[in-house]
C-alpha cells in the first residue's frame, strides 16, 4: 500500500455535524471484539458472535484527501461499522485526533487498528506519539504496513524490534501487528517465506494482518496460512485478486467476490481458527469511483455472508 500526504484541516464538531446531518441510531450499535469479552454466567442462550465489517480507508484515499468528515459520513452511510486509518494519520496532533474520534462516535464507527510507517516503531518518541493517537481513536492494534528489510537476518532484526514494541504497548492496552504485501511471500535463502520468519520470531499476541489479494497474487494459500497461525489473524484486508493485469480489469481491480479467492473457506477458517475479531475491505482501485467501489464491495460481502 502506498502512502501519501493527507491534509489536516481544523474541523470543529459543529462543522462536521452540519455536513453530516442526522445519522440513524442503528449505526451507534456497540461492537464487541470476538473472544475478548468474559463468559456470561447467564443461562440465556449464547448469541452468535459478531464480526464487524469495516473499510481500510486507503480504499477512498482520494476522497479522504478532499473531505475527511464527508468521507466518514459516506462510509458510515453505506453500512460500514469499522474504519482503519492509514499512515498519514501519524501526522495528526492529539487535539485533532480527538475531533476525529468525536466524529467516529457521532457516526457509530469504530477504529480498531491503524496502518503505520516504521516511524511509529523507530524510537521512543515515535512510539509514544502512536500510542497517544491510537488510544484516542480507541484502537487495539498498531500495524506496521511494510518492513522493507533484506535477508533472513534483516527480517529477524525487524521481528525483534516489533517484539519489543509489543512489550511496550501492552501496559497501554495495545498490541502490534504486521501487514503483508506480495514481497513477504517470497522465500528467503533459508527456504522460509518472509511472513514465516516474522511469525516465528514474534510472540503469539503479535497480529499477522493478512492482505488476501497480495497473498493470492504471490501464489500462496491464504487458508493454509490462517490455519498455520491460530489466533493470530485478528483481522484481514479483504482485497480480491484475479489472474490478469489491472489494465484489463483483472488483478486487484476486481471487486470483492469477483476474483479467485476462496472466500467462503477463508472466512470460515478466520473465524474458527484464526482468531478473527473484525474484517476490513480494501480496494486498490476498480472500474468504479472510490465511493461506488466501497459500496459495491460491501454489498457483495453481505450477499455472501449477511451481517456476519
Amino acid at each position: 500500500m502506498k502512502t501519501q500526504s493527507e491534509p489536516n484541516p481544523a474541523l470543529s464538531r459543529r462543522t462536521f455535524l452540519a455536513v453530516s446531518g442526522a445519522i440513524p441510531a442503528a449505526f451507534a450499535t456497540q461492537f464487541a471484539f470476538t473472544g475478548s469479552a468474559a463468559e456470561s454466567a447467564s443461562s440465556e442462550p449464547t448469541q452468535p458472535k459478531r464480526y464487524p465489517i469495516g473499510l481500510e480507508l486507503y480504499s477512498v484515499r482520494g476522497e479522504m484527501s478532499k473531505d475527511l468528515p464527508g468521507t466518514l459520513k459516506k462510509v458510515a452511510g453505506f453500512g460500514y461499522e469499522v474504519v482503519e486509518f492509514y499512515s498519514p494519520y501519524f501526522k495528526w496532533t492529539p487535539p485533532y485526533a480527538k475531533e476525529v474520534r468525536t466524529q467516529l462516535d457521532d457516526l457509530g464507527l469504530r477504529c480498531y487498528s491503524t496502518h503505520n510507517g516504521f516511524e511509529s516503531f523507530a524510537n521512543a518518541e515515535g512510539l509514544a506519539h502512536a500510542i497517544e493517537l491510537n488510544q484516542i481513536l480507541g484502537c487495539r492494534y498498531i500495524v506496521l504496513a511494510s518492513g522493507g528489510r533484506k535477508g533472513v537476518e534483516g527480517w529477524k532484526k525487524l521481528s525483534e524490534q516489533l517484539t519489543d514494541a509489543v512489550e511496550k504497548l501492552r501496559p497501554h492496552g495495545l498490541s502490534a501487528g504486521y501487514h503483508n504485501h506480495q514481497a513477504e511471500w517470497v522465500k528467503l535463502d533459508n527456504g522460509q517465506r518472509i511472513m514465516e520468519v516474522i511469525a516465528a520470531n514474534t510472540p503469539k499476541e503479535f497480529m499477522l494482518q493478512l492482505d488476501v489479494g497480495t497473498c493470492m497474487e504471490a501464489g500462496a494459500d491464504p487458508v493454509a496460512w490462517v490455519k498455520a497461525n491460530p489466533g493470530r489473524i485478528k483481522t484481514m484486508h479483504l482485497k480480491d485478486w484475479a489472474p490478469g493485469s489491472g489494465g484489463d480489469g483483472k488483478g486487484y481491480r476486481v471487486l470483492f467476490g469477483e476474483g479467485a479467492t476462496p472466500w467462503k473457506e477463508l472466512i470460515a477458517a478466520a473465524k474458527s481458527v484464526g482468531g478473527a475479531e473484525y474484517f476490513l475491505i480494501e480496494q486498490e482501485g476498480s472500474r468504479y469511483s472510490e465511493f461506488e467501489t466501497a459500496k459495491r464491495c460491501l454489498e457483495s460481502w453481505r450477499e455472501m455472508f449477511g451481517k456476519a
